[in-house]
């Protein structure tokens, strides 16, 4: 591997495959060194999005500009894709379901959630885009997140160019982030005014979720990174800065990596302090 010069280049997208982080941005490079060194990835061209599932060491899904979805089953060295649909949208976003890693979900600029149920080998339309202040929004970042909705499955958590929505993996209705499950958010009506929610208006350009948490959320907004304890009810910015993307690791869910302000920066204590990836 090679030394990495430095942590300031773009990032596009981040996960963690393991304790390996991922970084796609004019090209995709992985560190299995927490950011020390890098190696570049012959990755497809136009990544705007990465998914990993820690039940799937190696397997990576990346969306492409290019309206496919590639997959990597040896940790981004080698790729297959797939158009879905028409292959008309960029592919902005993908996430693994959080209990059944073979459970995939695509959304598609201009159109709605995709689903796959055999590990990407053939997709369909799960869901249209929210309606959200009085248009339809493509979604900009997906997050699988392991609690129950109360319609027999889990949630599918959505960032837009507006906010955060939800919606049951049912792919019933799309609903506001609120305290319950999806039946007593049916029962209730209108949801209460939330007591502390993320920036109104600003657009959530990534979401991860910490697997050994379920509750637990981090966003990422032109405000700074955002974290929340009870699946999105409550936010509270963890630090300023124009954040694009966000990551956990899986291995260490105290390890946070973010893209901020065009560089890279990390947390060892969940976000309580930050510092730029070590470099040599």
């Amino acid at each position: 591997m090679r030394p990495a010069k430095s942590a300031s280049f773009p990032a596009m997208a981040l996960a963690f495959d393991g304790k390996a982080l991922l970084v796609a941005g004019a090209t995709l490079s992985r560190s299995d060194d927490a950011g020390r060194t890098q190696s570049t990835l012959p990755g497809p061209d136009g990544i705007l999005a990465l998914a990993t599932h820690p039940e799937r060491p190696g397997r990576v899904v990346a969306g492409l500009a290019s309206g496919r979805v590639a997959i990597s089953q040896d940790g981004g060295r080698t790729w297959k894709d797939r158009v879905i649909g028409n292959g008309e949208g960029a592919v902005d976003t993908v996430t693994m379901s959080a209990g059944q890693p073979d459970m995939m979900y695509a959304a598609i600029r201009g159109d709605g959630i995709w689903k796959s149920e055999d590990a990407g080998r053939n997709w369909s339309l799960a869901m249209d885009r929210p309606w959200l202040d009085n248009a339809e929004r493509d979604l900009r970042a997906l997050a699988s997140v392991d609690l129950a909705t109360g319609m027999g499955g889990i949630w599918i958590y959505a960032g837009t160019d507006t906010g955060i929505t939800r919606v049951p993996d049912c792919f019933c209705r799309w609903q506001d982030v609120q305290p319950g499950n999806a039946m007593d958010a049916l029962v209730a009506g209108d949801a209460p005014p939330p007591e502390a929610p993320l920036p109104s208006g600003e657009p959530v350009r990534a979401l991860a979720g910490a697997h050994t948490a379920s509750e637990t959320l981090y966003a990422a907004l032109p405000s700074g990174v955002w974290s929340s304890r009870d699946a999105g009810v409550v936010w509270s910015r963890l630090t300023s800065g124009d954040a694009s993307a966000v990551a956990v690791n899986p291995i260490d869910p105290e390890h946070i990596v973010a893209a901020l302000d065009g560089g890279l920066k990390q947390s060892r204590d969940r976000g309580t302090t930050w510092f730029a990836l070590s470099t040599s």
